[in-house]
């Protein structure tokens, strides 16, 4: 017989959370590690998706980040949900292999609301094809330029044609050039990308999210992937016995079977972390349930009347207390913070300091 997962508190799932995401504990080596080990970070918004690498990095710089992209190691482009995520170059295919069928076909409707055909997309192909072949490098206006010689990219058109051209293959954000990335071919920045077959890839996509996330549900992974159910509880049945479980408020989730000592060797670091998270971190939106990290009755001051924009969150021992952003610039450059209730006074006082040390 299987033993029955041991019961714990949401407190304890956040902070199983922060160490496996590698926010407290050991951090990753280097941007690439920490990449690989989340399989997909948020990347919609590029400056926050840098410095969310950053922290769960050794060194904790931009720069790091920003090498990670230069080299090639870690590319930014469409593999789930139609969202912006950060990834390892070599596993950038197969995402979108696996996870692209379902949100190409949703995006049909797009297409014909913007008078975009089959012809328009081709022809745009080749003329990206053609303005970057050899190596070539541009940012998305020079693209668009480009692309806009043979096909109208007015209007919501470009932008969509740009991620129809990452969705199917042809197109990722490579390098950094004049702080922006640029658009590279994805089989010349990316030469030898893995490609498992479909039930290998949905078993990966369980092991990485699992270990790099959990404790996590299967609904979580369905939420995060933008896969059915079934094709996830398939992949994860592939690996459970390489996994370890706990039950939350009747749930099983699973995670890396390391973690919990991992938590142990640093529990009093963790408990008393306090996080200044960008907007879009994994902490927060890696998750269809969230309330571990994010309490219900404030998710709203989070993400302002639903609209999708997810604000920075002050964050003490894996949960979620209040927002904060920046004011003014360089040197007149000031934090300000706003709680849901009031900062615990050791919260207060760390904030400061944090913020100073922010990548």
């Amino acid at each position: 017989m299987t033993a029955a997962a041991p019961t714990i508190e949401p407190r304890e799932l956040a902070l199983l959370r922060l160490v496996a995401q590698r926010l407290a504990g050991p951090p990753a080596a280097d941007a690439a590690d920490a990449v690989r080990g989340l399989l997909c970070v948020q990347g919609q918004d590029l400056p926050g998706a840098l410095t969310s690498v950053a922290l769960r990095t050794r060194d904790r710089t931009l720069e790091g980040v920003r090498a990670a992209l230069d080299s090639g190691a870690v590319v930014r482009s469409w593999p789930m949900r139609s969202t912006l995520h950060l990834v390892p170059a070599e596993d950038l295919a197969w995402l979108l292999e696996l996870c692209g069928p379902r949100v190409l076909a949703g995006a049909a409707t797009r297409r014909a609301t913007l008078g975009i055909t089959e012809a328009d997309t081709e022809r745009a192909r080749g003329q990206a094809v053609t303005a970057l072949s050899g190596g070539g490098r541009l940012g998305r206006a020079a693209l668009l330029a480009a692309i806009g010689e043979a096909v109208d990219v007015s209007g919501q058109r470009g932008y969509h044609l740009l991620w129809y051209l990452a969705q199917t293959g042809t197109l990722c954000l490579g390098p950094m050039e004049g702080g922006e990335q640029a658009f590279v071919l994805l089989d010349e920045w990316v030469p030898s990308p893995r490609r498992p077959a479909r039930e290998e890839a949905l078993a990966e996509l369980a092991r990485r999210y699992l270990t790099g996330h959990g404790p996590a549900s299967a609904a979580d992974l369905a939420r995060w992937a933008g896969l059915p159910l079934r094709d996830v509880r398939a992949g994860i049945a592939a690996v459970r016995d390489d996994l370890a479980a706990v039950e939350v408020g009747g749930r099983e989730l699973l995670m890396a079977p390391d973690l919990p000592d991992r938590l142990a060797a640093c529990r009093a670091e963790v408990s008393g972390a306090v996080v200044l998270l960008p907007g879009f971190d994994e902490m927060v939106l890696g998750y269809a349930d969230r309330t571990c990290t994010v309490p219900a009755e404030f998710a709203d001051r989070i993400v302002p009347g639903g609209n999708g924009v997810f604000r920075p969150t002050v964050v003490h021992g894996g949960r979620a207390l209040g927002t904060w952003r920046w004011k003014g610039s360089g040197a007149k450059r000031v934090l300000t913070t706003e709680p849901f209730t009031a900062f615990p006074d050791e919260v207060a006082a760390a904030v400061p300091e944090v913020a100073a040390a922010l990548p």
